[in-house]
């Protein structure tokens, strides 16, 4: 479990990309060499693989036709990417996009690389997700003040001295580390007590565990396109307990009409795992293995919170349905927009809004609507109708909105878009409701085994945090 290298990079679509921080193992990069053969590809320098990677993820502003790319054999459903660079195809790089910024690292292959090994052989794999996740908690608070991501970015070097020493991901809570040499834990004398267990516990044991899901959907309302929708899963936890090295054994379980969970990731402290478990995939279309638990996680818990595991389901049908439609008459825009809540979903919500952009036009100067539930705003910029839904659903389960839109003369302030043109657009709903799981995972409390002194207190909460359900119309 190694990294040969890895970035945080930044993507804007104006200014192009840049480097912000970089970090190469030449000690991993040399046992690369001797594992892979003559299969190895070096790493090229930090801007010649900003631009082969932007090249890969399509955001260039190139966008012609690349066989080996665009080919329709060839559908990313994971991070794994193969980056081409001068030296030939760089593998397996992980890579992922969030809010501008792009995270990337490099995994250790101990093996030749020709033919390329099933990715869940591949240990570094997880461990470099996981640490990627770590970066991106530790700087995405920061996001939207440069002089304090600056800061964080600069401090990221010293942190990952204690994090990944010579490439290999010992604790990836980055936050929970300080970046100044001076408080740095000594190495435990312990010799039970494992690395990433930084320090030792002192009080009464508890055991706090969270389970979120987000899910990511997309409708077409077209008999022709296949909607798509996805539940992505963590569960977290924080264990106060006494001792260097206790042993923490916590299951995960599933109703009986529960989507069973795929492409589980385990943290580095989990001791043991049943094989089956790792083995349900969604990568790949043909794989038809099931596994519907118990998921069992023994573990050394770290001193500090962490993600015990990632996952994803396919749950049967998405939370809310929507259908989304657009009549443009001249300078007007007659919008209609229909939502359902599933009567399987909990309609108790902290939060629930649809958001309704309009790119490549001048500010709304005149809104005409007419809503069955809830309120309607107009954003500053006057380029977005948010729609307000609240915390319930009416007793019906369904709301409506319609109303006519008359835009201004457009100026360069106002928001773009490069896919939203024409006859494409979309409504964008977010919405969090507590105490539930989309696919019904649980934590059982009376299922947590501690074997450390004492009785603990366990809580466990479950949260469907937040969905993204997008619905494409053509102009009619």
């Amino acid at each position: 479990m190694a990294l040969r290298a890895l970035w945080v990079l930044r993507h804007d679509p104006r200014a192009g990309g840049a480097v912000l921080f970089s970090r190469r193992y030449p000690t991993v990069e040399t046992r690369a060499e001797a594992f892979n053969g003559s299969t190895h590809v070096a790493i090229p320098s930090d801007n010649d693989f900003l631009k082969a990677l932007l090249f890969e993820l399509r955001l260039t502003d190139d966008q012609s036709f690349v066989e080996h790319r665009d080919t329709c054999t060839r559908i990313d459903h994971s991070s794994v990417r193969s980056v081409r660079v001068e030296g030939g195809d760089l593998w397996p790089v992980v890579a992922f996009q969030k809010s501008g910024l792009i995270y990337v690292c490099l995994p250790l292959v101990e093996e030749t690389l020709e033919p390329r090994p099933p990715l869940l052989t591949i240990s570094g794999l997880s461990q470099g997700l996981a640490l990627l996740f770590g970066i991106l908690d530790y700087i995405s608070p920061s996001r939207k003040n440069e002089a304090e991501m600056s800061a964080k970015i600069g401090q990221l070097r010293n942190l990952l001295i204690q994090a990944c020493p010579l490439g290999t991901p010992l604790n990836t809570n980055i936050s929970s580390l300080n970046s100044s040499f001076d408080d740095i834990q000594v190495i435990p004398t312990d010799e039970k007590q494992p690395v990433w267990r930084s320090n030792t516990y002192k009080g009464k044991p508890q055991v706090n565990v969270s389970i979120t899901e987000k899910v990511k959907c997309m409708q077409y309302d077209k008999r022709d396109v296949v909607d798509m929708w996805q539940v992505y899963g963590v569960v977290n936890c924080k264990c106060d307990i006494e001792g260097a090295a206790p042993n923490v054994t916590l299951t995960l379980n599933l109703p009986t009409n529960g989507s069973p969970l795929q492409d589980i990731l385990v943290h580095h402290c989990v001791t043991s795992v049943d094989p089956a478990m790792l083995m349900s995939s969604s990568v790949d279309p043909l794989d038809d293995s099931v596994y519907s638990g118990p998921y069992k996680f023994p573990f050394i818990p770290p001193s500090d919170s962490f993600n015990l595991c990632y996952y994803t389901s396919q749950v049967p049908v998405p939370p809310i349905l929507g259908c989304y439609q657009l009549i443009e008459e001249g300078s007007q825009l007659k919008l209609t927009v229909n939502l359902k809540l599933h009567e399987s979903i909990k309609n108790s919500f902290e939060y629930c809004e649809a958001r309704i952009p309009f790119f490549n036009r001048g500010p709304i100067a005149h809104l005409e609507y007419k809503v069955s539930y809830g309120q309607l705003d107009l954003s500053r910029e006057k380029s977005l109708l948010v729609w307000i839904i609240g915390q319930k659903f009416p007793k019906s389960s369904e709301v409506s909105l319609t109303g006519t839109v008359t835009f201004g003369a457009a100026g360069e302030e106002h928001p773009t878009d490069y896919i939203c043109t024409g006859n494409t657009a979309y409504v964008k709903m977010y919405f969090r409701i507590p105490d539930f799981t989309l696919t019904g995972c649980y934590v059982d409390q009376h299922s947590v085994q501690i074997f450390a002194p004492g009785k603990p207190k366990i809580t466990a909460c479950e949260l469907l945090k937040m969905s993204i359900i997008t619905s494409v119309c053509s102009f009619l």
